[in-house]
């Protein structure tokens, strides 16, 4: 199939750092890759995945905000669509794409949630299920949905081969997210300090938000055995979480996924965290972690985590979240949206010229058709 991907335009494809959406697109660009697909790519500029990329996108500052303006959205979504008019599918990770009124005609259109089905998202999505299928990463994402229909369960995956195997002796336990309350930082502190467990910490600090956070909770909870390192690109991260003996994850939210519990046990390092949202479908009590409801248990059984099998948390992975098994599990889902939603079209063979925009009839002023990628002036002018 010819595939069309939209990333958000705020992060690059992959993150240089923090960015949990942008890396499960860039690995499922490189599996369908790998798979045998064509793959063009709506993401900044500066993104590196080694895929085709739609041209005229913005290139974006590595510690810029993680999510800007509707405005900046809107005309990565336009530029998007325009570019993805002549594939098979599109999957688009954007919050506003799906409800694009300038959708090429007779090409499903498949996105995925995220975040959690708020009141306000719900109402969204209930407008784009009319004629978009909505992915959810986690059972339990799902269950929160409501009234809105979710076409798949789909896990996040992860390539291991790009993960090292750590051996856990650092002596410590790790934390790794964003400086934010729901994530549990503060919680984090307390629980390493009952342990007495030495705990680093890796965490995206950019909003102001994050940074009164950190201000009034974590850095006056700051010493010599609890440590802030700052952001951490991949091989930091995989460094700090292959030599932990547990990453300590107290989430303070129903969190829909929490990739970086199986970023820790791809990297062989037990998950030590409490039982919300997603994480009862991750970690396996007693086997690759510990999930409890309270923090003095977590203190209690973190010092344990170092006695668990690494080889097994590896072993999960492999099973259950590889990007094989998630390629192929949106793979199969767009097979059938293509059979249903094209009848009788066939997947077309390559060609030159096989990503250029088509024209689209019914769009507005005297150009017949959207503006072109290069066209970078007010579509609003000619009318």
């Amino acid at each position: 199939m010819r595939i069309g991907l939209i990333s958000p335009p705020w992060v690059p494809v992959p993150p240089p750092a923090y960015g949990g959406l942008e890396a499960v697109v860039d690995r499922m660009a490189r599996g369908f890759v790998r798979d045998g697909h064509e793959v063009l790519l709506a993401a900044p500029a500066n993104s590196s995945c080694p895929v085709p990329l739609v041209p005229g996108t913005a290139a974006v500052e590595r510690d810029a905000p993680i999510a800007g303006d509707a405005v900046t959205e809107l005309d990565h979504v336009a530029r998007a669509y325009a570019a993805l008019a002549d594939v098979d599918v599109i999957h688009d990770h954007t919050r506003s794409g799906p409800l694009y009124r300038h959708r090429p005609p007779g090409i499903p259109v498949v996105t995925t949630s995220h975040g959690p089905f708020t009141p306000d998202l719900r109402h969204l999505f209930s407008h784009m299920q009319c004629d978009t299928s909505i992915v959810a990463i986690s059972h339990h994402q799902a269950s929160t949905a409501a009234r809105i229909e979710i076409s798949r369960v789909i896990h996040h995956g992860l390539d291991l081969d790009r993960v090292p195997a750590g051996q856990g002796r650092g002596g410590y336990a790790a934390f790794l997210g964003r400086m934010n309350p729901e994530k549990g930082i503060h919680e984090a502190i307390l629980v390493a300090r009952v342990a007495g467990v030495p705990l680093k910490i890796a965490a995206k600090m950019r909003e102001p938000e994050e940074r009164e956070y950190f201000e009034a909770k974590v850095a006056p909870l700051l010493s010599e055995d609890i440590e802030y390192l700052g952001e951490v690109d991949e091989s930091g991260k995989y460094e700090l979480l292959g030599g932990a003996v547990a990453l300590l994850n107290p989430i303070q939210w129903p969190e829909p996924f929490g990739l970086v519990m199986i970023e820790a046990l791809a990297c062989g390092t037990p998950v030590v965290t409490t039982a919300r949202g997603a994480a009862p479908e991750i970690v396996d009590d007693g086997r690759t972690g510990y999930l409890r409801a309270d923090l003095p248990s977590l203190a209690s059984l973190l010092p344990c985590a170092a006695a668990l099998d690494r080889a097994a948390c590896r072993r999960e992975v492999e099973a259950r979240f590889s990007t094989g098994r998630m390629v192929r599990d949106h793979g199969e889902l767009y097979a059938e949206l293509v059979a249903t939603t094209r009848p009788g079209v066939g997947v077309r063979p390559a060609g030159p010229g096989a990503w250029a925009p088509q024209p689209v009839a019914g769009c507005a002023g005297p150009r017949q058709g959207r503006p072109t990628l290069d066209d970078r002036s007010d579509p609003w002018e000619h009318r």
